[in-house]
């Protein structure tokens, strides 16, 4: 039986500019609603920082799930950190929506507010994809360079 080789698809530019674009929309949406938010003052620090943290805990969850993808045991996380990953991400999704929803304001624009917020959720979740899809490949490619590396100078000494 003859092994073919496992091909990897790996994202064009056109894909790689569609994610980039469409996070820079969802952040523009983001801060446009946050600029004009209605409310008082403390309301809008609630949001914004509620906005901010489900966008680390996006970036440390899509980390922790794919460093656990190919179902690697040992990776040094411990089950706590588990739970700190997944909770932190539940409670910034909990507590903002939270507010969101908790806020005197226009139905309309908790409806904006809320689609651009999931909108950078879910972009936020593709750009960290492609970001350590990337990483992956720069990695191999200094690898792979290091062992032709290696072999060139080992047949020059042989």
């Amino acid at each position: 039986m003859s092994q073919t080789p496992f091909i990897v698809q790996r994202d064009t530019r056109a894909w790689q500019l569609q994610v980039w674009i469409s996070f820079g929309i969802a952040v523009f949406l983001c801060a446009v609603g946050l600029a004009w938010l209605p409310g008082e003052p403390l309301e809008q620090v609630f949001m914004v920082m509620g906005y901010v943290f489900c966008l680390s805990t996006v970036f440390a969850l899509a980390k922790f799930v794919r460093d656990h993808a190919d179902g690697r045991r040992g990776t040094g996380d411990t089950p706590l950190w588990k739970l700190v990953v997944w909770g932190g991400f539940a409670v910034a999704m909990g507590l903002t929506g939270w507010g969101l929803l908790g806020m005197d304001i226009n139905v309309t624009y908790k409806a904006f507010l809320g689609v651009s917020w999931l909108y950078l959720v879910t972009t936020a979740f593709t750009l960290a994809k492609m970001l350590r899809d990337r990483h992956d490949d720069l990695l191999a490619a200094r690898l792979q360079g290091r062992r032709e590396a290696v072999q060139a100078a080992s047949a020059t000494t042989e």
